[in-house]
């Protein structure tokens, strides 16, 4: 795997982000990610790939005051950079070719 490859899970919490929008948030992301991948996800695994998703640029993170959220406590909020995209298009294809003509072995 080349550094630029994603992870699996990175790209799992790149993916649940992207479909967050500007509602990407710690919570919301374990959430989405449970939610699509019908598997319990723990928060503390997320945390390490966010930070480590926003150390190599793929991410970018802002912090909203109580004031700001209209919640009880801050809220770290993630967003994808365009460096991000180039890698979950090179996922995408490098996955739809593993899959393309399995249809039959697969659909018994």
């Amino acid at each position: 795997m080349t550094r630029s490859a994603l992870g699996a899970f990175e790209e799992q919490v790149l993916l649940a982000i992207l479909r967050l929008g500007r509602e990407g948030y710690s919570v919301s992301i374990v959430s989405e990610l449970e939610e699509r991948t019908g598997r319990d996800v723990a928060t503390a695994a997320v945390y390490v790939a966010l930070r480590r998703l926003e150390k190599r640029g793929l991410l970018t993170s802002r912090l909203e005051s109580p004031e700001e959220s209209g919640e009880p406590h801050p809220r770290r909020y993630f967003a994808l950079t365009d460096a991000a995209l180039a890698p979950l298009r090179e996922s995408r294809r490098t996955r739809l070719s593993l899959w393309d003509g399995l249809e039959p072995v697969l659909d018994e």
